[in-house]
């Protein structure tokens, strides 16, 4: 008796890539599972094998992307709100697939969402820098509120350059809008 097919992690995170990356580009509802499997260079016995099915590939896909969103803002924490909006830009431009899933016009086009955990966790460490930063400050503005105001406008900025909107220097003007967060919320 033949012993049965085992598909390792190295697959399954090729699947996650190649997903995303076909997703970027024909947007989630013409991705076939068996053109992700030709394109990962597998079967589609693979995809079914690793994740069950399109619906679970697809969450296992944003998952994903919120959860290397949320390592770089983990790793970059200890810097403040500076260096949190640096990693952000950083993983935006070396993930752009999985960036445009996450916050671009694709994301409302997946017909799933990301586990709750995944995407929270991603967001929680502008949260606790924001409150840092109030609390230095002895504000009492709402950490939601400002976060949300911070989170819009690198948002914004990284949207724009990422759509590669011509007659700014992308980087010049993110790095005057980090300034100026500096010096309105200074830890």
């Amino acid at each position: 008796m033949a012993r049965p097919t085992v598909y390792d992690s190295e697959l399954r995170q090729r699947l996650i890539e190649t997903t995303a990356n076909l997703m970027a580009e024909q947007g989630p509802s013409r991705v076939a599972l068996r053109d992700v499997a030709a394109a990962a260079n597998t079967s589609t016995t693979a995809v079914y094998s690793l994740f069950g099915g399109k619906s679970q590939l697809l969450t296992a896909v944003v998952d994903d992307a919120f959860r290397s969103f949320g390592d770089s803002q983990r790793a970059a924490s200890p810097g403040g709100l500076a260096a949190l909006g640096k990693a952000y830009r950083q993983w935006a431009l070396e993930h752009p697939a999985f960036y445009t899933l996450m916050f671009g016009s694709t994301a409302a086009q997946i017909p799933c969402e990301p586990s709750p955990d995944a995407s929270s966790n991603a967001i929680q460490p502008l949260y606790e820098a924001v409150a840092k930063a109030l609390a230095a400050a002895g504000s009492e503005e709402s950490v939601p509120l400002v976060a949300a105001t911070i989170w819009g406008q690198v948002h914004g900025l990284v949207s724009l350059e990422l759509a590669d909107v011509p007659g700014t220097d992308w980087a010049a003007a993110y790095e005057t809008a980090l300034r100026a967060i500096e010096r309105t919320y200074p830890v």
